[in-house]
């Protein structure tokens, strides 16, 4: 087939499609970017605008030829191909760090941004724009909405010792309790020479990195020695 024998309107139309899929990968890049994230704006603009490339190309190949013959071929094969490959760059985005798990939500825009470009390369651009302004509300808005109803997000060893036996474990659990920590379970060690009370508690921490005030409360119940908070 002669390329300059195509339309003219389909290389405009083809120039759109790739133009609106940059701009939703280059929205989604800067929100990750905000964040400090590893997924930036390139990765998500090349995968947006690939996969708008490959769901043209799916659509190109199936089409009518000049001489009105259809190619036999499915114009979904290659986006299922995306659709399944897209997996492993977005597994590539998730890791453990300490008793953490991040990058799931790199991961899903990952997913959402391959799948914008598809749509957009299929020509369904009020699709496209609403799922784009859905994904960047739920980004910013429920992270608000999770930090306020829900601020003790990660997941951290409370290490704590005390110079006497002579504690109440009680007290201790309700000013943890009192500091936004949620606590899931809890290991006990005594060390007879020294008489030390050791404490760790498994615990969902709060966002915020000023301990300071636990510190001074739990200074208050008992003679402290040893505090730490560690992933």
């Amino acid at each position: 087939m002669d390329i300059f024998n195509l339309d003219l309107r389909f290389f405009a139309e083809c120039a759109l499609k790739i133009f609106l899929s940059l701009v939703s990968g280059f929205v989604l890049g800067l929100e990750r970017k905000s964040r400090n994230q590893n997924v930036g704006t390139r990765t998500l603009i090349l995968i947006s605008i690939s996969s708008t490339l490959l769901s043209i190309l799916s659509s190109f190949l199936a089409a009518p030829s000049s001489s009105g013959i259809k190619v036999e071929g499915d114009p979904t094969r290659i986006a299922a191909g995306v659709v399944s490959g897209i997996g492993f760059l977005g597994g590539g985005a998730i890791m453990h760090h300490g008793l953490n798990i991040k990058g799931l939500t790199s991961a899903a825009i990952i997913w959402t941004d391959s799948a914008l470009g598809l749509a957009i390369g299929a020509g369904l651009y009020i699709q496209s724009l609403l799922v784009l302004v859905a994904s960047v509300l739920a980004l910013l808005i429920l992270e608000r909405a999770e930090e306020k109803w829900f601020p003790a997000g990660k997941s951290k060893i409370l290490h704590i010792v005390f110079e006497s036996e002579n504690i109440d474990m009680k007290k201790i659990k309700t000013i943890i309790k009192k500091n936004g920590f949620i606590i899931s379970d809890l290991n006990v060690s005594y060390v007879m020479a020294s008489r030390q009370i050791i404490l760790h508690y498994s615990v969902k921490a709060p966002r915020e990195d000023d301990f300071s005030a636990l510190i001074s409360q739990l200074n208050l119940a008992g003679k402290l020695s040893e505090f730490s908070i560690t992933n």
